[in-house]
């Protein structure tokens, strides 16, 4: 077997940017192209632009409910119009407007021709109980028009969404509003998950001396899941190097990118790391992150290869901050990772300095409305309980060991965008 290749980095770790760095600079995205309904693609990365084929709405349109009118300048309160008609979304005045009518038009409906302004139902009398009654203005009225353009929403040939721009809610419904039902998206990363540990049970399985339910599994499927990337294949395996490289070997064959979980360390049953420099490369290994120290960054039968580490809080962490903005690059959209905000502390905190630290915190808000981060409990990194109910990774200095209430610092947020 391979000896692993030599650090390129100081002993205590590769700064958690430069890190990220390397690993978006060994990327060569070249996603395929999908073309998917609309329903299919939240959340997916645009691999086309898209323009707008015609105006929409495509005509004038009413923006409340009243009379349409050819008057182009506000009229004075007494002005009467005979009331010739009626129009309704979906259901348009079919004649041309002259001057002295009106026609009763509901919101969003279509502005006859020859309509210049809607006059608001509230401002107005009508008098007959017939066909041909006659509309009596009541008060006077402003400069707007109440009248949406026909080209409000779009007009042809204006930019609906650009490729590389990841789909939203918003997006959506706007493309859907504009006609269009098929969109060409960029394939997503397929990823291969390998867990490996002699001291792994399946939950809900009786343990033995030392061994533990697995749970690293099931918290990174559901975060890439929550984060939009499904994963294409899960393996477990034992701390058995033929057994690990069948594992490699299975991973590479049908995955765009591998993550592995354990085994990073430099123990004895740790067999990623040269297991990797047989099959591939080790660009990085450690990271001068808590928790997140030990981490493998390299390729596996040139495919991008994530050594994160065995516990399960360190492992998640590990991955949002290297993993998640390596798919989102892989995916053809820009490695945006998580927002960042300013927060202050909610009280004074007391650590152990030596490593810039990602703690777990819930977001609260102070009397005058600023963000605050309030962190509860055991920030160990193998208590997932640190993670439930977390919404955001307070950024914590190295070198730092009091910190008192109301020092402000920077942190990442845990909440996605709606929209």
């Amino acid at each position: 077997m391979a000896e692993p290749t030599a650090e390129p980095f100081p002993a205590e770790g590769l700064p958690l940017e430069e890190a990220r760095a390397r690993v978006l600079a060994a990327l060569r995205p070249d996603p395929p192209l999908e073309t998917l309904p609309l329903a299919a693609c939240l959340g997916r990365v645009m691999a086309q632009s898209v323009l707008a084929s015609e105006a929409v709405p495509g005509f004038r349109a009413a923006i409340l409910d009243g009379y349409a009118v050819a008057d182009a300048m506000p009229p004075e309160p007494g002005r009467r119009w005979r009331v010739v008609g009626r129009s309704a979304a979906g259901a348009p005045y079919p004649q041309p407007m002259g001057e002295g009518e009106a026609v009763r038009i509901l919101t969003g409906a279509p502005l006859p021709e020859g309509a210049a302004r809607v006059l608001a139902q509230e401002q107005v009398e009508v008098q007959g109980e017939v066909q041909g009654e006659w509309l009596l203005l009541m008060e006077a009225v402003g400069p707007e028009p109440w009248i949406r353009a026909a080209d409000e929403e779009a007009a042809p040939g204006q930019l609906l969404v650009e490729a590389g721009q990841r789909l939203g809610p918003a997006d959506l419904g706007r493309l859907a509003g504009c006609g269009v039902a098929m969109l060409p998206v960029a394939a997503r990363p397929r990823i291969g998950l390998l867990i490996s540990g002699d001291e792994l049970v399946q939950a809900g399985a009786d343990r033995g001396p030392g061994e533990i339910w697995e749970s690293n599994g099931t918290l990174l499927e559901a975060l890439f899941a929550r984060l939009g990337y499904p994963l294409t294949l899960r393996l477990q395996v034992a701390d058995r190097p033929e057994r690990l490289a069948a594992a490699f070997d299975q991973l590479a064959a049908g995955c765009d990118l591998v993550v592995s979980t354990g085994g990073v360390s430099a123990g004895d049953s740790d067999w990623i790391r040269p297991l990797l420099v047989e099959r591939g490369t080790v660009a990085f290994w450690k990271l001068f992150l808590r928790p997140g120290r030990p981490f493998a960054f390299g390729t596996l039968a040139g495919l991008p290869f994530f050594g994160l580490p065995g516990n399960p809080v360190a492992a998640a962490i590990t991955a949002l901050q290297l993993v998640l903005p390596a798919l989102q690059a892989l995916e053809g959209g820009d490695a945006v990772g998580l927002r960042r905000l300013r927060v202050r502390l909610a009280a004074p905190l007391r650590r152990r300095p030596g490593r810039p630290e990602l703690a777990r915190a819930r977001l609260a808000f102070a009397a005058d409305g600023l963000p605050l981060a309030l962190l509860e409990g055991s920030q160990a990194s193998s208590r997932i309980g640190s993670l439930q109910g977390a919404e955001l990774l307070l950024e914590l200095p190295a070198e730092a060991a009091a910190l008192e209430a109301g020092t402000e610092l920077w942190a990442q947020l845990l909440l996605l965008p709606l929209f």
